[in-house]
């Protein structure tokens, strides 16, 4: 089973770039999306039933902003949109589909780059998502939560470690809560697969033409948790796909 996860900053824009032609050609059997930046109606499920997926969304209640979604070749035995959080909910940040005993969410954490009142609820946001995956766990126990989580862990996950060190995104208490996080009973698939000196991005700024100098951070994870750690097969990044400032990251499982 592949599972793709893919930030497209604007679900309306990437169809313009040629999203359904990547993901005829990349054929995942799903695809977390995040940041579809639109409301339900305003998303063509068409262009995705065409290529046999059935299609999931929870948009933000603000126009033209957040907003998660699934496509899955298989139809879901359930699917929970939301967390029960009235502030997540209301930005449409957590989207799970359950598949027998295998459940898969698509994830899109809150940046904090804005200022300090964002970073806040980012941190916020941070504390109440892993109380309520750990509960989850306990109904849910094989779980694969796919997504932008903003944070790269590591310093080789960001091309700049020491320039960025007091830059929302690689705090250190957000990369504490990674550490946190993968303690709870979770596995960076990618690094499962590539070990700890690999450096591969998901992400590059616009600016200063980032992404033809690969002057990246790596912020998109697919994190399976501890029960799936011997169906893991594979998992990877795949900075050729060009729809987005992102790239999709994916992982593989029997």
């Amino acid at each position: 089973m592949k599972i793709y996860s893919y930030n497209l900053n604007g679900i309306r824009s990437a169809l313009r770039k040629g999203l359904t032609d990547w993901l005829k050609e990349a054929n995942p059997d799903v695809l977390l999306i995040q940041e579809t930046k639109a409301q339900e109606e305003q998303i063509e499920d068409s262009e995705f039933e065409n290529l046999g997926y059935y299609c999931y969304w929870h948009s933000a209640e603000k126009k033209g902003y957040s907003g998660v979604g699934i496509l899955s070749k298989v139809k879901p035995d359930h699917v929970e949109i939301g967390c029960g959080i009235d502030y997540i909910d209301q930005e449409g940040r957590i989207l799970r589909a359950d598949f027998g005993d295998l459940s898969i969410m698509s994830v899109y954490v809150p940046s904090g780059s804005s200022g300090d009142v964002r970073q806040e609820i980012k941190m916020q946001f941070l504390a109440d998502f892993q109380s309520y995956i750990k509960e989850l766990l306990k109904e849910r126990p094989h779980l694969i939560i796919g997504g932008d989580f903003n944070i790269c862990h590591t310093e080789i996950d960001i091309h700049n470690p020491k320039n960025n060190k007091n830059t929302s995104g690689f705090l250190p208490e957000e990369r504490e809560w990674v550490s946190g996080f993968l303690a709870d009973g979770f596995i960076d698939s990618f690094r499962a697969v590539h070990g700890p000196e690999t450096d591969r991005y998901s992400w590059w700024s616009f600016r200063a033409n980032a992404r033809n100098n690969n002057k990246g951070w790596r912020i998109d994870y697919q994190m399976a948790s501890e029960g799936l750690k011997d169906r893991i097969k594979d998992a990877e990044i795949w900075p050729d796909a060009k729809h987005s400032d992102h790239c999709p990251v994916s992982i593989e499982i029997s």
